[in-house]
């Protein structure tokens, strides 16, 4: 070992051999208000300074030492004596929940505290040295429109054709499905086999499928796989649309690096997932995905760690091969490969630029359906692979895949938090031995130092309070799911979330009923908390606290009530600006005009011509326009929905006319070729609000969400009497 070695290794143990005598140095509360009030600030005058490099790791180090300190006082003083069990174990349960959450925050700040920064783009090899691709395209339940769109986008690649062959993996029209003994599913399913035949026909492109259902997407994968033979294989679901430089911006690094199995891209969403939709928020604040594929894959890449995300990336046949395909133990199939090919010393690379563009489930429980099967597959995984005992991963993959995974036990300490205050309002239970004195020094400065820490890593990912918020929302409906893992991990099956629902009108969610119940629960024990602030002043202090402590809880269930409370959407699909000159044809004229907006349904024309003829709603029309290869036009017919008149503007809403299904291609170079939008859009929303001008928001948010709620639940069991009179006079009348 050289000397320099040696120095680093005793400086790093004078370090941690100082660290712990700071963290259990005994000092009385107010020193240690000193103490976290001058880390506070600190931290605060560095983050003010948006200083990264060694500045950024020295205000983390601060935070660190703040829960340090916590973690100790926290196991040494607050625990409640065995011998007092109804005290000690909710008393236990509430602090392996803490215990927890630090952890996970210990792995993430690995991960993330030195992310990588975005790749630089990579040029191809020689046309002669360029790899063969193989672009698998899996289908289960997809309607043919929204095949259509990502098959044409995917054949529009810019690519050389001949080393590009697009498939088709469709499981909706097994052999198994068409020869079913239901008839309504087997002609369902012939029909679809038929229908996408000829889809693929014209869009020229492979259609397979298999004789039975075996194995679920992992299965179908490698179905794929058998049947094709390219160097490299894309994978897109089948609403992820891929933009014309996909292939472009990937391909390139497996030239560079023979030992790379894989390249991920960003999910970028064009509509809104149900809690953006139902609380306004996707056009100014940053989507829940964001913080993921900005920040933490980013923070995994340093570490050749991240891993395939099931959806816009592209892998290595040679490396799938070896671990003979696709990973199919678990029903999270794109993290197993990634966990299998890491441990045989294979490579990854994440490229932080969004190429591809999918769709959101629309509804609430269709979120939740999708957030069960990610959640019950990461636990199946870390049950059958937990990373630290997975032979072939360095130390820092093992730590990665564990913070992936550790996360996902969310709704176990997220439950214990809602109802731990319950033990002391209701019940008199002290499950934590501390004063309010206590609380002030070590408690609210670790909530207020984590708070500052996250706000540092994530402030322009992730607004204040949003992870609790969605971590709530979620908690109610994926607890059950999660111990069904954790007890018996091989139960869970692969669930196809559906993409394809639309919300017409204005109502609660299906599963809305558990969060008015915790609500109003919640209510109680803050009245009850008022109550004993009178009735038990010599308990006042550590009432406080917990009654604060609820009002937090309720400040997130009156929120998640506007989550359940799902806004009715006019347009069938999210509007995507653009600006493209186009030719509109009306009678036998072409006019010239402008596409402002763009949705894969239809489009919005503006017309300058000040005498342009009268045009009426659902007058037929069609539309002219150069593709983004420069070269080659395209026409799709439309129907005019809506005409207005806005200064010297016409202004027509259409509706696309696709007559075959080559005009998927028009509607795919119109909304899915060009990548640009979907980064200047994600750019524009990635603004740090802070963290008190965040509070401030997320409270006012918070507001209006428990109204709106109370609003839906009212105009609900109103509507509910009116048609249970209707249906009872029906059936007297009969």
């Amino acid at each position: 070992m050289s000397l320099y070695k040696i120095q680093v290794f005793f400086v790093w143990v004078l370090s941690v051999v100082a660290f712990l005598i700071i963290t259990t140095m005994p000092i009385n509360l107010q020193t240690q208000l000193i103490c976290s009030l001058v880390v506070f600030t600190l931290m605060a005058i560095l983050k003010l300074l948006k200083k990264n490099g060694s500045l950024r790791i020295i205000s983390l180090t601060f935070g660190l030492s703040i829960i340090a300190r916590y973690v100790f006082w926290r196991t040494t003083e607050t625990i409640p004596s065995p011998n007092q069990i109804e005290n000690f174990i909710p008393g236990l349960l509430l602090y392996i929940a803490e215990m927890y959450n630090v952890l996970t925050l210990l792995l993430s700040l690995f991960v993330v505290s030195r992310p990588l920064p975005s790749r630089p783009s990579c040029e191809l090899p020689s046309h002669n040295r360029l790899p063969s691709v193989d672009v698998f395209v899996p289908s289960y339940n997809e309607p043919a429109d929204i095949l259509g769109n990502t098959l044409a986008a995917a054949k529009a690649m810019d690519y050389p054709a001949e080393k590009v062959t697009v498939w088709l993996l469709d499981d909706g029209g097994t052999l198994e499905k068409r020869n079913s003994s239901d008839i309504l599913k087997a002609n369902a399913a012939r029909k679809r086999h038929e229908d996408l035949q000829k889809l693929c026909a014209e869009l020229d492109v492979r259609y397979l499928t298999r004789e039975r259902n075996e194995h679920a997407k992992a299965g179908n994968l490698n179905y794929g796989l058998e049947h094709s033979t390219g160097d490299l294989v894309a994978i897109f679901d089948a609403d992820h649309a891929p933009a014309r430089e996909f292939l472009t911006e990937t391909v390139g690094h497996f030239a560079k690096d023979s030992k790379l199995f894989l390249v991920q891209t960003p999910h970028f969403f064009i509509n809104p997932d149900p809690l953006e939709r139902n609380l306004k928020t996707f056009s100014f604040m940053p989507s829940e995905n964001e913080m993921f594929y900005g920040i933490i894959q980013r923070g995994l890449d340093k570490w050749n760690a991240s891993f395939f995300c099931g959806s816009a990336a592209v892998l290595r046949r040679e490396a799938l091969e070896e671990t003979g395909g696709f990973s199919g133990k678990t029903i999270t199939e794109d993290c197993e490969s990634a966990l299998s090919l890491h441990a045989k010393g294979w490579n990854s690379v994440y490229i932080d630029k969004p190429l591809i563009a999918g769709l959101q489930p629309a509804t609430f429980a269709s979120f939740i359906g999708q957030r069960s099967r990610w959640a019950q597959g990461m636990i199946q995984l870390m049950r059958y692979n937990f990373p630290l005992f997975k032979s072939g991963l360095s130390l820092p993959q093992r730590l990665c895949y564990l913070s992936s995974m550790m996360f996902w036990f969310f709704p176990i300490s997220r439950t214990i938090f809602l109802f731990a205050p319950f033990c002391y309002i209701f019940f008199d239970l002290k499950i934590f031995e501390a004063s309010g004195g206590d609380f002030m020094a070590y408690t609210l400065a670790y909530m207020l130092v984590n708070l500052m820490m996250q706000n540092y890593l994530y402030g322009s990912f992730r607004w204040p309070w949003i992870s609790e918020l969605y971590e709530y929302s979620q908690t109610i409906h994926l607890l059950p799911a999660v111990l069904s893992a954790i007890i018996n991990p091989s139960k869970p099956s692969f669930n196809v979330t559906a993409k394809d629902e639309s919300i017409t009108s204005n109502r609660l969610s299906e599963i809305n009923r558990p969060f008015f119940v915790v609500f109003f629960a919640i209510l109680l024990a803050v009245a009850f908390s008022i109550y004993k602030i009178y009735a038990e002043p010599y308990k006042a202090d550590v009432t406080l606290v917990v009654g604060g402590w609820n009002i937090f809880n309720l400040i997130l269930a009156g929120c998640a009530l506007g989550v359940v409370s799902e806004r009715g959407e006019r347009q069938g699909a999210r509007r995507i600006s653009v600006s493209r000159s186009c030719e509109f044809l009306y009678g036998d004229s072409w006019h010239e005009c402008s596409i402002d907006n763009v949705s894969i349904h239809g489009a919005a024309l503006h017309i300058y011509e000040p005498d342009f003829p009268e045009i009426k709603r659902d007058a037929i029309g069609k539309i002219r326009f150069t593709k983004h290869d420069g070269e080659n036009t395209a026409s799709l017919s439309i129907k005019v929905r809506n005409v207005r008149q806005s200064g010297d503007r016409l202004i027509l809403g259409s509706a696309f006319k696709p007559e075959s299904p080559k005009d998927y291609s028009a509607i795919a170079d119109l909304v899915f070729a060009n990548s640009r939008q979907w980064t200047d859009f994600m750019r524009s929303r990635r603004k740090n609000p802070g963290i008190v001008s965040g509070t401030v928001w997320f409270l006012a948010l918070s507001l209006r969400q428990t109204l709106r709620g109370f609003e839906y639940l009212i105009k609900g069991s109103i509507s509910g009497s009116k048609e249970k009179n209707l249906a009872e006079n029906e059936g007297r009348k009969a």
